[in-house]
């Protein structure tokens, strides 16, 4: 019965996690499996060992109850800080090392025990530990990529997000501080980012300073424009500050109108008028 095989490779599963934790070839890999913090090393054996107590219940469980049993660890990894710092492939090496493992215990125990199963259900079980380790990979693969895709989101929504901040200077008042190149891309965003934040925090009056904006060309110029023509349409009122001579020269070379818009030659004169 596989129950007898099951209770086999459980009986191994720490000696499994030792043996494989002692021949990791530690100055060739990188990451989490390069670290000498005892913590850490702690961590990734108890991960290992939750790895075999999970996937030795391939012998017993159905496909169902074995992928239930299994997406807590897959989660948990895919998203763990320190696998996420380890090169994927380094990772996926390890699997492959741990399948190893695996296919020399079951050998081991059909030397063990050659009667206890026929040719056929030794090569059915063979198959099935090969398939779902390859189920296995692929899932977590796929759960690793999914997460870092997240995160990596996360984080441009971060970088886009400081770099157009609206500050508010009073309870209606803000400023949008506008540094380095404004790209497509970019200036794409600062339309969305301002009307949802002006919105939000409820300003009636925007001063956006363009000193520390040094090139604009034509596309983000009229992006500019559609800024400020959209803050008027929810009732805000914009003052610019800054305009460089090129960035001006580019407007009148668009046909940008500026005459509803109040202009200043820098921020804080800006705001001493206004506020």
């Amino acid at each position: 019965m596989p129950e007898n095989l099951y209770q086999y490779f459980i009986d191994q599963t720490w000696k499994l996690t030792e043996n494989w934790y002692d021949s990791l070839d530690k100055g060739e890999t990188k990451g989490v499996y390069s670290s000498t913090d005892p913590f850490v090393i702690e961590i990734i054996k108890q991960q290992n060992y939750e790895f075999h107590k999970r996937f030795s219940r391939v012998f017993i469980d159905d496909e169902l109850d074995f992928e239930r049993n299994f997406e807590d660890w897959i989660i948990e990894i895919a998203e763990d800080e320190q696998h996420l710092n380890t090169p994927i492939h380094h990772i996926l090496k390890e699997f492959f090392r741990t399948q190893e493992q695996y296919l020399d215990l079951f050998y081991t125990y059909i030397r063990e025990y050659p009667k206890r199963y026929s040719k056929d259900e030794e090569n059915r079980f063979l198959h099935l530990i090969t398939d779902t380790y390859a189920k296995v990979i692929t899932w977590f693969t796929r759960e690793h990529f999914t997460y870092s895709e997240r995160k990596l989101q996360a984080q441009q929504e971060l970088i886009h997000e400081l770099s157009t901040p609206i500050i508010k200077l009073n309870h209606n008042t803000a400023i949008l501080p506008l540094i380095g190149d404004i790209d497509t891309t970019r200036s794409k965003r600062l339309v969305e980012h301002t009307l949802e934040q002006c919105a939000r925090k409820k300003i009636s009056h925007l001063f956006i300073d363009l000193s520390g904006v040094m090139i604009v060309d034509t596309m983000v110029a009229a992006q500019l424009f559609q800024v400020i023509e959209s803050l008027r349409l929810i009732g805000v009122q914009s003052t610019l500050s800054g305009i460089r001579p090129e960035i001006a020269q580019t407007a009148v070379q668009l046909g940008i109108d500026f005459t509803q818009v109040t202009i200043s030659s820098t921020l804080e004169h800006a705001i001493n008028l206004n506020i």
